[in-house]
């Protein structure tokens, strides 16, 4: 009866904890959305409503102006536009270099490969604002356009990450499979890309979703790199300028709209390639 007792307690306790950790991962989306959905005198209205409402009658009253708004803003337009070539650039570039130095990292036998790995480890500890104005003199002093100066800052940051994950993805594959591909002929090149990476693709699904998401998302560089060129202004600087109707007035409401549409894409790439994810993130945890 005790040990029951205790069972249910601790369901009960798992289950709170959970609902905590759902509603403070879900409640900010929810939350953007919800003022998406608001005029400006709804947004301002006190006390503020879980869901939008009319200012005189209180009845529910969603608004897609917000929307219509942002779709007509050309400035946004360009960003989202701007932030798919950097983002999608990034990614390719950072898993084509990335598995290749993974490959000999993992698999191939030379002098220095220990230390490689911990210097490559080491380069994901900078902080971004330690190596900006350094970079961004390189950048004009090499007279680079906002875009590809972006694609190449943004690897700095993604290709150690890659290299790093594919390369322990690459050390748990079995000799046997190289010793096999070479008995048959097959040169490293060929058992690289044709026996090898097929078995990677969890890897890369993974390391590739995140590199995608950190240069979707960064805004230091970006803001930095397009100081001098408005119009390779990528969506998160685009929304961090949104102006409103008045001078000195924040377009809240326009702002979380666009937020709801540049999340969306993430969100689609995570269900779309969840298995591949889940497979990547739990390869490895246990052998046997």
């Amino acid at each position: 009866m005790i040990k029951n007792l205790d069972n249910i307690i601790q369901n009960i306790l798992f289950i709170a904890i959970l609902l905590i950790i759902v509603v403070y991962l879900v409640f900010p989306f929810y939350w953007a959305v919800n003022s998406s959905l608001k005029t400006e005198s709804q947004l301002q209205m006190s006390p503020t409503t879980i869901i939008p409402r009319n200012t005189n009658d209180n009845s529910i009253d969603f608004s897609f102006k917000n929307y219509i708004n942002i779709f007509k803003n050309d400035q946004f337009i360009r960003g989202m536009l701007n932030s798919t070539i950097v983002a999608i650039s990034t990614t390719i570039l950072s898993l084509l270099s990335g598995s290749f130095s993974a490959f000999a990292l993992g698999k191939l036998r030379f002098k220095g490969k220990k230390i490689t790995l911990y210097t490559i480890l080491a380069m994901t500890m900078f902080p971004q604002v330690t190596v900006l104005s350094g970079l961004y003199a390189v950048i004009n002093t090499l007279n680079i356009d906002a875009i590809p100066s972006m694609i190449l800052s943004y690897m700095i940051f993604t290709l150690p990450f890659t290299t790093w994950v594919m390369t322990s993805f690459f050390r748990e594959l079995p000799k046997e499979l190289m010793q096999s591909a070479q008995v048959d002929g097959a040169t490293p090149f060929q058992t690289f890309y044709m026996i090898l990476l097929p078995l990677t693709a969890p890897a890369l699904v993974t390391t590739g979703l995140l590199a995608f998401i950190q240069a979707w998302n960064e805004y230091l560089f970006a803001l930095t790199f397009t100081s001098i060129d408005p119009a390779a202004r990528t969506i998160p600087v685009a929304i961090a300028l949104f102006s409103g109707e008045v001078t000195r007035q924040i377009p809240y409401g326009e702002i979380m709209a666009a937020a709801v549409v540049v999340t969306i894409p993430i969100v689609l790439l995570v269900f779309v390639f969840q298995k591949k994810i889940v497979a990547g993130l739990t390869a490895g945890a246990i052998k046997g």
